[in-house]
């Protein structure tokens, strides 16, 4: 076999073997496929598509390029949280902690930014000292400890999708369903869970824009995760506006400092977080019912315990240990702050969220290259609502930047990403379909 008669196979329209797929990823890894190769199959799989048996291959091969981990003696279920991406998606943060303080083991092995989305990984850039990337031994003593490490992959746990990653994100084919299924996949049957739950956004600043796109991808996560011993469910959320109240790296470290401090409540965020936790510990037998994992997850943050795990997480992995009491002082500060004002009076109606993800890019908090580097103190903070009632001259959002003249490049189209009308909109609800 050679790697373009395999790409052939795929550019044709025609079934991969599982032969076909495991010699192709192993080629991934000892790097005797090259870049190109890499993102020529990723484009004829975007195209093409895969049955259900050649994701099964694909998502098995990912895992088996590198380590699997087992956890033993542990007095609780090993369960995780993944989102397919979303803007000011920092919901893994708070997630994490939560479920540890309620008995669950939370080995999160989460990505950088693609494409329009920003990344858990790059956000926990913005803590000095903290280790996105840490050895296995590290790993398994912070999720003994604490109950919970949210981290990268390491060169150990599935390599080939760490790679093939990068490329996807750089060539136009992240939002292919069979290599997003595969991709998260192969990272969370890596990290030895019991239980995983999806979360799956759809609408306008998700990678799944249409409802029935993000039920296919739903489906297809659920399928093969249970069909490879893995309990699963996925949510499908709302994203038809950024999640939180700010969109890029430290600000939203910040966001999620204030709400595990109980110093935001009752946001969108929180919502969808408590939402999520609950379909967990349902999973890990941790609560009999909604009704008491509500109670439980209610408990963890109003008691501090969440906030105490998030702060032991960070020392673990060698991050400040009084960052929740002083984050300002730790974490970078945008050198230019500038508002963007509504110019007239209505209610907003619509957001244009994956517009709003891109400008934080070209402000340099995410990518245009696998191998660029970011600035983890831009992005915007105060971002309006969907239903919000504006006044001409009323702050859309602030604006974070290094310079004046970066803020001005992205002004108009962010303030034109926001759409008044007016009259008082139906707002969809955050929560729109549980598939188990």
């Amino acid at each position: 076999m050679i790697p373009q008669e395999i790409i052939k196979t795929k550019r044709d329209n025609k079934v991969l073997s599982q032969e076909q797929i495991e010699f192709f990823i192993k080629g991934v890894v000892d790097e005797s496929v090259t870049e190109g190769q890499i993102a020529a199959l990723a484009m004829a799989v975007f195209f093409r598509g895969m049955n259900i048996d050649e994701r099964v291959a694909f998502t098995s091969a990912m895992r088996d390029s590198g380590d699997v981990l087992s956890w033993e003696n542990l007095d609780g279920p090993v369960i995780d949280k993944h989102s397919t991406g979303g803007v000011g998606d920092n919901a893994s943060l708070m997630l994490g902690p939560l479920v540890a303080a309620c008995g669950g083991f939370v080995p999160m092995i989460s990505g950088r930014g693609l494409g329009h989305t920003g990344g858990t990984l790059d956000k926990l850039d913005s803590i000095p000292g903290y280790q996105t990337q840490p050895d296995l031994d590290l790993l398994d003593k912070v999720v003994r400890d604490c109950g919970v490490a949210i981290i990268g992959q390491t060169a150990d746990l599935a390599p080939a999708d760490k790679r093939i990653y990068g490329i996807r994100d750089v060539t136009a084919t992240v939002e292919s369903l069979d290599l997003i299924t595969a991709s998260i996949l192969s990272k969370k049957l890596a990290a030895g869970l019991d239980g995983l739950v999806m979360d799956v956004k759809t609408g306008s600043g998700a990678f799944m824009e249409k409802h029935e796109d993000a039920v296919a991808l739903a489906r297809s996560i659920v399928d093969v995760a249970n069909g490879a011993g893995v309990k699963t469910s996925a949510l499908i959320t709302d994203m038809n506006q950024p999640l939180a109240r700010a969109a890029g790296n430290a600000v939203e470290i910040v966001e999620t400092i204030k709400m595990l401090k109980c110093e935001l409540r009752g946001s969108r965020l929180e919502k969808i977080v408590m939402a999520l936790s609950a379909e967990l510990l349902l999973l890990g037998n941790l609560a009999a019912d909604q009704e008491a994992a509500e109670e439980m997850l209610e408990e963890a943050l109003t008691s501090g315990k969440a906030a105490e795990v998030f702060s032991r997480m960070v020392v673990g992995l060698g991050g400040p240990s009084d960052l929740l009491e002083n984050y300002d002082q730790y974490l970078p500060k945008a050198n230019y702050l500038s508002e963007i004002k509504a110019t007239e009076d209505g209610y907003i109606s619509g957001i244009d969220t994956r517009d709003i993800g891109l400008a934080v890019v070209q402000l340099g908090g995410g990518r245009m290259r696998a191998d660029q580097s970011i600035d983890h103190s831009v992005g915007f903070t105060e971002i309006a609502e969907l239903g919000q009632k504006i006044s001409k001259g009323d702050t859309l959002c602030i604006v974070h930047s290094k310079t004046q003249h970066d803020a001005e490049l992205v002004n108009d189209n962010v303030a034109n990403s926001f759409h008044l009308t007016s009259e008082e909109p139906e707002i969809t609800p955050l929560v729109v379909e549980v598939v188990r």
